[in-house]
């Protein structure tokens, strides 16, 4: 079932947002696969564990169509929700994917991307 069809057939209404990203990222999907097999160095997107493939596709379609919300708060976002919610070594890879592609799709400075530098801003 494809996930516009997914949320039709809910029973509660989710929250908006969380409507866009889903739709957001069945819309641009391609390029959100294309652009995490690019920078996921070493990971098919379809071997990663799945928290992490959904956190990173969010994430990638927030940097993508989202100008409005700053780099630094998608990366923080998808950072903390990995450490919360996947793998002892999500959070490191998916800053790690996160910050390989933000400068890519957003006019911005590398070392700006990084969740774990202390001078993280935008």
């Amino acid at each position: 079932m494809a996930p516009h069809q997914v949320i039709e057939e809910l029973p509660i209404a989710p929250e908006p947002y969380a409507v866009e990203l889903v739709l957001g990222v069945e819309r641009l999907g391609d390029k959100v696969s294309d652009l995490l097999s690019l920078h996921a160095t070493g990971w098919a997107v379809d071997r990663m564990p799945v928290i992490d493939r959904c956190l990173l596709k969010m994430a990638t379609f927030e940097l993508l169509d989202e100008l409005e919300v700053p780099v630094a708060v998608v990366l923080d976002e998808a950072v903390e929700l990995a450490k919360s919610y996947s793998t002892e070594d999500s959070g490191r890879f998916v800053n790690g994917v996160l910050s390989a592609i933000a400068p890519k799709v957003r006019e911005i400075e590398p070392e700006k991307t990084s969740a774990a530098s202390p001078n993280w801003l935008e």
